[in-house]
């Protein structure tokens, strides 16, 4: 598996010097995620997938580009190759895509929900896997596939109940 992080900050130093959202990403923690992720989805070690983290600003200018919306939002996914979920036999292999996460906005929902941020910053990381894998939530019998398997992976990985879904 190689994960690729685009952060805000080249040192720990640098991050402990940021506002509390940022200093809730812990890479270690997504990395061993995203590890877990590529095992249960039968994604081969050699593929890629980058997790950039952006201020508001940012996020807000990528929503404005790409979806035409307003505002900054949690997460947004860029599919590459367009992998699917692969199978123990035949792994799939590529480059998965992008995530970017904008801290901010996911400390507001984590605080609205009654959770961490790092675990919503868990949650939206493997929300976004998801829709790189090609999940969509749509409609509701595509939502209660993805949001299942989203669950799955989180309470396997926290080994505990994952925390509830949040949606901008």
């Amino acid at each position: 598996m190689s994960v690729a992080f685009d952060l805000p900050w080249d040192t720990p130093a640098e991050q402990a010097e940021l506002p509390t959202a940022y200093r809730a990403v812990d890479t270690d923690q997504l990395e061993a995620l995203v590890d877990l992720a590529f095992t249960r989805w039968h994604l081969h070690p050699d593929t890629e997938v980058s997790i950039a983290v952006v201020d508001e600003t940012r996020m807000a200018e990528l929503h404005e580009q790409w979806l035409d919306l307003p505002g900054a939002t949690d997460v947004m996914s860029f599919p590459m190759d367009e992998l699917r979920e692969g199978t123990p036999d035949d792994p799939s292999l590529g480059v998965l895509g992008d995530v970017v996460l904008c801290p901010p906005v996911a400390e507001r929902q984590a605080a609205a929900a009654g959770h961490s941020t790092q675990d919503e910053l868990c949650l939206l990381t493997t929300h976004s896997l998801l829709h790189l894998l090609g999940h969509d939530h749509a409609h509701e019998d595509e939502r209660a596939r993805m949001f299942t398997a989203q669950r799955s992976l989180l309470e396997e990985f926290l080994g505990r109940d994952a925390p509830v879904e949040t949606m901008t």
